[in-house]
Protein backbone atom coordinates (compact mmCIF):
# COMPACT_ATOMS: atom_id res chain seq x y z
CA UNK A 1 0.00 0.00 0.00
CA UNK A 2 1.13 3.52 -0.83
CA UNK A 3 1.40 5.69 2.22
CA UNK A 4 0.33 9.61 2.11
CA UNK A 5 3.84 10.16 2.07
CA UNK A 6 5.12 8.19 -0.63
CA UNK A 7 1.77 9.58 -2.97
CA UNK A 8 3.35 11.47 -5.77
CA UNK A 9 6.24 11.16 -7.57
CA UNK A 10 5.22 14.42 -9.39
CA UNK A 11 8.78 16.35 -10.63
CA UNK A 12 8.78 19.84 -9.10
CA UNK A 13 9.28 23.22 -11.49
CA UNK A 14 12.75 24.11 -12.66
CA UNK A 15 13.87 27.80 -12.24
CA UNK A 16 16.03 29.54 -15.18
CA UNK A 17 17.24 32.76 -15.25
CA UNK A 18 17.14 35.02 -18.04
CA UNK A 19 17.62 38.49 -19.54
CA UNK A 20 14.79 41.33 -18.95
CA UNK A 21 14.85 44.47 -20.54
CA UNK A 22 11.74 46.20 -19.89
CA UNK A 23 9.50 46.96 -22.98
CA UNK A 24 6.45 49.77 -21.93
CA UNK A 25 7.45 52.99 -20.38
CA UNK A 26 6.49 53.01 -16.37
CA UNK A 27 7.14 52.08 -13.29
CA UNK A 28 9.57 52.55 -10.33
CA UNK A 29 13.49 52.92 -11.09
CA UNK A 30 13.54 49.06 -10.11
CA UNK A 31 11.29 48.67 -13.00
CA UNK A 32 13.13 50.12 -15.54
CA UNK A 33 16.88 49.22 -14.20
CA UNK A 34 15.87 45.23 -13.86
CA UNK A 35 18.14 43.33 -15.81
CA UNK A 36 17.04 39.35 -15.46
CA UNK A 37 14.06 37.56 -14.30
CA UNK A 38 13.86 33.73 -12.97
CA UNK A 39 11.11 31.96 -14.97
CA UNK A 40 9.41 28.58 -13.93
CA UNK A 41 9.78 25.96 -15.96
CA UNK A 42 7.13 23.62 -15.64
CA UNK A 43 7.80 19.45 -15.78
CA UNK A 44 6.65 17.61 -18.87
CA UNK A 45 3.68 15.70 -17.91
CA UNK A 46 2.46 13.88 -21.26
CA UNK A 47 4.04 10.41 -19.82
CA UNK A 48 4.39 11.21 -15.84
CA UNK A 49 2.70 8.98 -13.62
CA UNK A 50 1.46 8.93 -10.36
CA UNK A 51 0.85 6.99 -6.88
CA UNK A 52 -1.87 7.61 -4.78
CA UNK A 53 -2.52 6.13 -1.50
CA UNK A 54 -6.27 4.78 -0.27
CA UNK A 55 -7.32 7.47 1.77
CA UNK A 56 -6.76 9.91 -0.88
CA UNK A 57 -8.32 6.88 -3.51
CA UNK A 58 -10.99 6.66 -1.73
CA UNK A 59 -12.11 10.27 -1.46
CA UNK A 60 -11.30 10.46 -5.29
CA UNK A 61 -13.95 7.58 -5.78
CA UNK A 62 -16.75 9.64 -3.64
CA UNK A 63 -16.63 12.05 -5.49
CA UNK A 64 -17.04 10.21 -9.00
CA UNK A 65 -20.08 8.72 -7.35
CA UNK A 66 -21.98 12.22 -7.10
CA UNK A 67 -20.80 13.30 -10.21
CA UNK A 68 -22.31 9.78 -11.67
CA UNK A 69 -25.35 10.49 -9.72
CA UNK A 70 -25.66 13.74 -10.83
CA UNK A 71 -24.97 12.89 -14.78
CA UNK A 72 -27.61 10.25 -14.44
CA UNK A 73 -29.86 12.72 -12.42
CA UNK A 74 -29.56 15.19 -15.08
CA UNK A 75 -30.45 13.27 -18.31
CA UNK A 76 -33.97 14.16 -18.50
CA UNK A 77 -33.83 17.77 -17.57
CA UNK A 78 -32.36 20.34 -20.07
CA UNK A 79 -32.55 23.02 -17.95
CA UNK A 80 -30.28 21.47 -15.44
CA UNK A 81 -27.48 21.34 -17.57
CA UNK A 82 -27.84 25.10 -18.89
CA UNK A 83 -28.25 26.49 -15.07
CA UNK A 84 -24.68 24.10 -14.05
CA UNK A 85 -22.98 25.60 -17.15
CA UNK A 86 -24.06 29.16 -16.27
CA UNK A 87 -23.25 28.44 -12.97
CA UNK A 88 -19.54 27.38 -13.34
CA UNK A 89 -19.19 30.57 -15.44
CA UNK A 90 -20.41 32.66 -13.14
CA UNK A 91 -18.15 31.70 -10.05
CA UNK A 92 -15.22 31.25 -12.43
CA UNK A 93 -15.13 34.45 -13.11
CA UNK A 94 -15.58 35.65 -9.36
CA UNK A 95 -12.25 33.60 -8.77
CA UNK A 96 -10.84 36.56 -11.53
CA UNK A 97 -12.58 39.53 -8.89
CA UNK A 98 -15.43 40.06 -12.32
CA UNK A 99 -18.23 40.47 -10.53
CA UNK A 100 -21.75 41.24 -11.72
CA UNK A 101 -25.29 40.75 -10.41
CA UNK A 102 -27.22 37.89 -11.47
CA UNK A 103 -29.78 40.20 -13.87
CA UNK A 104 -26.63 41.96 -15.21
CA UNK A 105 -25.43 38.51 -16.44
CA UNK A 106 -28.66 37.37 -17.56
CA UNK A 107 -28.85 40.42 -19.41
CA UNK A 108 -25.21 39.96 -21.28
CA UNK A 109 -26.27 36.22 -22.09
CA UNK A 110 -28.90 37.83 -24.70
CA UNK A 111 -26.81 40.71 -25.86
CA UNK A 112 -27.13 44.04 -23.35
CA UNK A 113 -23.55 45.41 -22.98
CA UNK A 114 -24.12 47.51 -20.21
CA UNK A 115 -22.15 46.27 -17.14
CA UNK A 116 -18.54 44.90 -18.65
CA UNK A 117 -18.01 42.50 -15.81
CA UNK A 118 -21.42 41.03 -16.73
CA UNK A 119 -20.52 40.77 -20.71
CA UNK A 120 -17.43 38.94 -19.50
CA UNK A 121 -19.21 36.23 -17.56
CA UNK A 122 -21.18 35.79 -20.27
CA UNK A 123 -18.01 35.36 -22.80
CA UNK A 124 -17.00 33.06 -19.77
CA UNK A 125 -20.07 31.01 -20.64
CA UNK A 126 -19.79 30.73 -24.75
CA UNK A 127 -16.46 29.93 -24.19
CA UNK A 128 -16.89 26.94 -21.57
CA UNK A 129 -20.20 25.43 -23.66
CA UNK A 130 -18.01 25.75 -26.99
CA UNK A 131 -14.96 24.04 -25.36
CA UNK A 132 -16.83 20.86 -24.00
CA UNK A 133 -19.55 20.98 -27.21
CA UNK A 134 -16.24 20.11 -29.23
CA UNK A 135 -15.10 17.39 -27.23
CA UNK A 136 -19.12 15.68 -27.46
CA UNK A 137 -18.34 15.69 -31.35
CA UNK A 138 -14.65 14.90 -31.30
CA UNK A 139 -13.72 12.74 -28.16
CA UNK A 140 -10.60 13.73 -28.14
CA UNK A 141 -8.90 17.67 -26.91
CA UNK A 142 -7.05 19.35 -29.48
CA UNK A 143 -5.43 22.87 -29.01
CA UNK A 144 -7.63 23.87 -31.43
CA UNK A 145 -10.43 23.98 -29.09
CA UNK A 146 -8.73 25.43 -26.45
CA UNK A 147 -7.77 28.60 -28.48
CA UNK A 148 -11.01 28.97 -29.78
CA UNK A 149 -12.71 29.17 -26.57
CA UNK A 150 -10.13 31.88 -25.76
CA UNK A 151 -11.53 33.65 -28.92
CA UNK A 152 -14.49 33.67 -27.62
CA UNK A 153 -13.98 34.50 -24.42
CA UNK A 154 -11.34 37.70 -25.02
CA UNK A 155 -12.54 38.87 -28.56
CA UNK A 156 -15.18 41.68 -26.80
CA UNK A 157 -12.07 42.62 -24.07
CA UNK A 158 -10.85 45.88 -25.46
CA UNK A 159 -7.53 45.39 -23.82
CA UNK A 160 -7.14 42.11 -25.04
CA UNK A 161 -8.94 41.43 -28.51
CA UNK A 162 -5.67 41.37 -30.52
CA UNK A 163 -4.38 38.38 -28.39
CA UNK A 164 -7.76 36.91 -28.44
CA UNK A 165 -7.14 32.73 -29.34
CA UNK A 166 -3.21 33.50 -29.72
CA UNK A 167 -0.62 31.79 -27.68
CA UNK A 168 1.41 34.60 -26.07
CA UNK A 169 4.64 35.72 -27.58
CA UNK A 170 5.06 37.80 -24.58
CA UNK A 171 6.59 37.21 -20.91
CA UNK A 172 3.98 37.22 -18.30
CA UNK A 173 3.66 37.69 -14.99
CA UNK A 174 1.38 36.78 -12.10
CA UNK A 175 1.41 39.50 -8.88
CA UNK A 176 3.81 42.50 -8.10
CA UNK A 177 4.17 45.07 -10.36
CA UNK A 178 2.58 46.21 -13.54
CA UNK A 179 5.60 47.13 -15.43
CA UNK A 180 7.86 44.36 -14.62
CA UNK A 181 8.44 40.69 -12.68
CA UNK A 182 10.22 42.06 -10.42
CA UNK A 183 8.33 41.17 -7.29
CA UNK A 184 6.08 38.54 -8.98
CA UNK A 185 4.51 35.77 -7.30
CA UNK A 186 5.26 33.33 -10.11
CA UNK A 187 6.62 33.88 -13.53
CA UNK A 188 5.64 31.54 -15.90
CA UNK A 189 7.65 29.78 -18.71
CA UNK A 190 9.32 31.87 -21.31
CA UNK A 191 6.97 32.56 -24.55
CA UNK A 192 9.50 30.37 -26.74
CA UNK A 193 8.25 26.91 -24.54
CA UNK A 194 5.00 27.94 -24.39
CA UNK A 195 3.69 25.51 -27.86
CA UNK A 196 6.26 22.91 -26.22
CA UNK A 197 4.32 22.64 -23.15
CA UNK A 198 0.62 22.85 -24.46
CA UNK A 199 1.64 20.11 -26.87
CA UNK A 200 2.62 18.17 -24.14
CA UNK A 201 -0.62 19.03 -21.94
CA UNK A 202 -2.77 18.00 -24.81
CA UNK A 203 -0.95 14.81 -24.66
CA UNK A 204 -1.63 14.45 -21.50
CA UNK A 205 -5.35 15.26 -21.39
CA UNK A 206 -6.29 12.35 -24.13
CA UNK A 207 -4.51 9.79 -22.07
CA UNK A 208 -6.98 7.06 -20.49
CA UNK A 209 -5.04 5.47 -17.77
CA UNK A 210 -5.81 8.37 -14.86
CA UNK A 211 -8.64 8.59 -13.01
CA UNK A 212 -10.31 11.14 -14.80
CA UNK A 213 -10.76 13.34 -11.28
CA UNK A 214 -7.03 13.69 -11.01
CA UNK A 215 -6.61 13.78 -14.94
CA UNK A 216 -8.71 16.82 -14.48
CA UNK A 217 -7.23 18.47 -11.31
CA UNK A 218 -3.49 17.61 -12.66
CA UNK A 219 -4.45 19.37 -16.32
CA UNK A 220 -5.67 22.24 -14.93
CA UNK A 221 -2.65 23.09 -12.50
CA UNK A 222 -0.39 22.45 -15.24
CA UNK A 223 -2.46 24.66 -17.90
CA UNK A 224 -2.20 27.31 -14.90
CA UNK A 225 1.68 26.91 -14.54
CA UNK A 226 2.49 27.22 -18.36
CA UNK A 227 -0.03 30.63 -18.62
CA UNK A 228 0.08 30.03 -22.43
CA UNK A 229 -2.50 33.63 -22.74
CA UNK A 230 -1.61 37.14 -22.16
CA UNK A 231 -5.10 37.00 -19.59
CA UNK A 232 -7.84 34.60 -19.49
CA UNK A 233 -6.07 31.77 -18.21
CA UNK A 234 -7.51 31.00 -15.07
CA UNK A 235 -10.95 30.95 -16.88
CA UNK A 236 -10.04 29.17 -19.86
CA UNK A 237 -8.14 26.40 -17.51
CA UNK A 238 -11.03 25.80 -15.13
CA UNK A 239 -13.13 25.27 -18.33
CA UNK A 240 -10.52 22.87 -19.38
CA UNK A 241 -11.25 20.55 -16.04
CA UNK A 242 -14.75 19.79 -17.01
CA UNK A 243 -13.69 19.25 -20.58
CA UNK A 244 -11.17 16.71 -19.38
CA UNK A 245 -14.36 14.89 -17.60
CA UNK A 246 -16.66 15.13 -20.70
CA UNK A 247 -14.29 13.47 -22.43
CA UNK A 248 -13.45 10.64 -20.62
CA UNK A 249 -17.04 10.36 -20.14
CA UNK A 250 -17.34 11.25 -16.41
CA UNK A 251 -19.99 13.68 -17.18
CA UNK A 252 -22.37 13.12 -20.31
CA UNK A 253 -24.69 16.39 -20.82
CA UNK A 254 -23.75 18.18 -17.08
CA UNK A 255 -21.24 20.42 -16.14
CA UNK A 256 -19.67 20.50 -12.67
CA UNK A 257 -19.51 23.49 -10.74
CA UNK A 258 -16.50 22.98 -8.66
CA UNK A 259 -15.50 26.81 -9.03
CA UNK A 260 -18.44 27.65 -7.16
CA UNK A 261 -16.44 25.52 -4.23
CA UNK A 262 -12.75 26.91 -5.25
CA UNK A 263 -14.21 30.40 -4.92
CA UNK A 264 -15.41 30.04 -1.69
CA UNK A 265 -11.65 29.35 -0.61
CA UNK A 266 -10.00 31.65 -3.03
CA UNK A 267 -7.16 31.78 -1.19
CA UNK A 268 -6.51 27.97 -0.56
CA UNK A 269 -7.35 27.21 -4.26
CA UNK A 270 -4.32 29.60 -5.13
CA UNK A 271 -2.15 28.00 -2.41
CA UNK A 272 -2.62 24.38 -3.79
CA UNK A 273 -1.46 25.49 -7.31
CA UNK A 274 1.81 26.72 -5.67
CA UNK A 275 2.12 23.38 -3.88
CA UNK A 276 1.32 22.00 -7.67
CA UNK A 277 4.33 23.97 -8.28
CA UNK A 278 6.62 22.75 -5.91
CA UNK A 279 5.58 19.06 -6.93
CA UNK A 280 3.11 18.55 -3.94
CA UNK A 281 -0.34 17.54 -5.54
CA UNK A 282 -1.94 15.67 -2.55
CA UNK A 283 -3.43 19.18 -1.40
CA UNK A 284 -4.32 19.74 -5.38
CA UNK A 285 -6.61 16.25 -5.38
CA UNK A 286 -7.75 16.77 -2.30
CA UNK A 287 -9.09 19.82 -3.02
CA UNK A 288 -10.59 18.85 -6.24
CA UNK A 289 -12.17 15.83 -4.52
CA UNK A 290 -13.99 18.08 -1.87
CA UNK A 291 -15.14 20.47 -4.31
CA UNK A 292 -16.31 18.12 -6.95
CA UNK A 293 -18.15 16.22 -4.27
CA UNK A 294 -19.97 18.83 -2.37
CA UNK A 295 -20.60 20.81 -6.14
CA UNK A 296 -22.43 17.87 -7.32
CA UNK A 297 -24.34 16.54 -4.01
CA UNK A 298 -25.63 20.73 -4.11
CA UNK A 299 -26.45 20.34 -8.02
CA UNK A 300 -28.36 17.27 -6.98
CA UNK A 301 -30.62 19.27 -4.73
CA UNK A 302 -31.33 21.53 -7.52
CA UNK A 303 -32.05 19.20 -10.03
CA UNK A 304 -35.08 18.20 -7.40
CA UNK A 305 -35.72 22.16 -7.59
CA UNK A 306 -36.13 22.30 -11.43
CA UNK A 307 -38.28 19.58 -11.54
CA UNK A 308 -40.59 20.85 -9.76
CA UNK A 309 -40.74 24.28 -10.44
CA UNK A 310 -43.37 23.60 -13.73
CA UNK A 311 -45.96 22.41 -11.00
CA UNK A 312 -45.31 25.29 -9.16
CA UNK A 313 -45.48 27.38 -12.18
CA UNK A 314 -48.98 25.82 -13.33
CA UNK A 315 -50.18 26.49 -9.99
CA UNK A 316 -49.15 29.97 -9.69
CA UNK A 317 -50.96 30.47 -13.48
CA UNK A 318 -54.10 28.53 -12.88
CA UNK A 319 -55.92 26.64 -15.38
CA UNK A 320 -55.18 26.43 -19.08
CA UNK A 321 -56.08 25.48 -22.08
CA UNK A 322 -54.51 22.86 -23.84
CA UNK A 323 -52.47 23.92 -27.05
CA UNK A 324 -52.64 27.58 -25.65
CA UNK A 325 -49.53 30.50 -25.91
CA UNK A 326 -49.21 30.41 -22.28
CA UNK A 327 -49.32 26.75 -21.84
CA UNK A 328 -46.32 26.04 -24.57
CA UNK A 329 -44.44 29.63 -23.32
CA UNK A 330 -44.44 27.65 -19.70
CA UNK A 331 -42.94 24.22 -21.61
CA UNK A 332 -40.22 26.65 -23.20
CA UNK A 333 -39.12 28.22 -19.82
CA UNK A 334 -37.20 25.10 -18.69
CA UNK A 335 -34.42 24.93 -21.56
CA UNK A 336 -34.86 28.69 -22.27
CA UNK A 337 -35.08 30.83 -18.78
CA UNK A 338 -34.00 33.52 -20.72
CA UNK A 339 -35.65 35.03 -23.68
CA UNK A 340 -37.18 38.18 -25.17
CA UNK A 341 -40.24 38.89 -26.38
CA UNK A 342 -38.93 38.56 -30.39
CA UNK A 343 -37.78 34.54 -29.15
CA UNK A 344 -41.03 34.22 -28.11
CA UNK A 345 -42.69 35.06 -31.05
CA UNK A 346 -40.59 32.77 -32.74
CA UNK A 347 -40.50 29.80 -30.80
CA UNK A 348 -44.32 29.90 -30.18
CA UNK A 349 -46.96 28.97 -32.72
CA UNK A 350 -49.33 31.12 -32.11
CA UNK A 351 -50.21 34.89 -33.45
CA UNK A 352 -48.43 37.85 -32.14
CA UNK A 353 -51.28 39.55 -29.54
CA UNK A 354 -51.50 35.83 -28.00
CA UNK A 355 -47.68 35.94 -26.99
CA UNK A 356 -47.69 38.84 -25.59
CA UNK A 357 -50.73 38.23 -23.94
CA UNK A 358 -49.02 34.97 -22.56
CA UNK A 359 -45.96 36.69 -21.63
CA UNK A 360 -48.03 39.15 -19.69
CA UNK A 361 -49.82 36.47 -17.94
CA UNK A 362 -46.83 35.00 -16.72
CA UNK A 363 -45.73 38.06 -15.29
CA UNK A 364 -48.55 39.00 -13.38
CA UNK A 365 -48.52 35.78 -12.04
CA UNK A 366 -44.84 35.61 -10.93
CA UNK A 367 -43.55 33.33 -13.70
CA UNK A 368 -41.42 35.98 -15.31
CA UNK A 369 -39.54 39.33 -14.65
CA UNK A 370 -38.41 41.60 -16.41
CA UNK A 371 -34.66 42.11 -16.70
CA UNK A 372 -34.36 45.11 -19.42
CA UNK A 373 -35.94 48.25 -19.57
CA UNK A 374 -37.02 48.45 -23.22
CA UNK A 375 -40.33 49.09 -24.35
CA UNK A 376 -39.98 47.12 -27.30
CA UNK A 377 -38.34 43.53 -27.57
CA UNK A 378 -38.22 43.11 -23.37
CA UNK A 379 -36.09 40.59 -22.06
CA UNK A 380 -37.47 38.44 -19.46
CA UNK A 381 -36.43 36.01 -16.86
CA UNK A 382 -37.71 32.82 -15.32
CA UNK A 383 -37.55 33.56 -11.78
CA UNK A 384 -37.64 30.52 -9.98
CA UNK A 385 -34.61 29.27 -12.06
CA UNK A 386 -32.85 32.13 -12.03
CA UNK A 387 -32.96 32.34 -8.26
CA UNK A 388 -31.75 28.37 -7.96
CA UNK A 389 -29.04 29.58 -9.65
CA UNK A 390 -28.08 31.97 -7.29
CA UNK A 391 -28.71 29.81 -4.54
CA UNK A 392 -26.88 27.11 -5.50
CA UNK A 393 -23.95 28.88 -5.94
CA UNK A 394 -24.46 30.29 -2.39
CA UNK A 395 -25.37 26.22 -1.03
CA UNK A 396 -21.85 25.24 -2.36
CA UNK A 397 -20.41 28.15 -0.80
CA UNK A 398 -21.74 26.90 2.37
CA UNK A 399 -20.96 23.87 2.26
CA UNK A 400 -17.79 24.78 1.42
CA UNK A 401 -16.80 26.67 4.38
Amino acid sequence: MTSAKELSTWPPHELETRPWQQISRGGTKEDRMLRQITVSLPPLIAEQSIALDSALSSDLESAMREITALDADGLGLQALSILLLRTESVASSKIEAIEASLDDYARALHGIRSNTSAVSMAAATTALDAMIGKIAHRGRIELASITSAHAVLMRDDPAEASYAGRLRDMQNWIGGSDYSPRTALYVPPPPDRVQIYMDDLIAFTNRDDLPSLVQAALAHAQFESIHPFTDGNGRIGRALINTVLRRRGATTRIVVPLASALVAHRERYFEVLNAYRQGHVRALLTSFANASRIAAAESRTTATRLSEIPFEWRELVGPLRSGSAVEELLNVLPSKPILSSGDAETILSAPRSSVFAAISRLHDAGVLRPLSDRKRDQIWGAGAILDELDDLSTRIAQASA
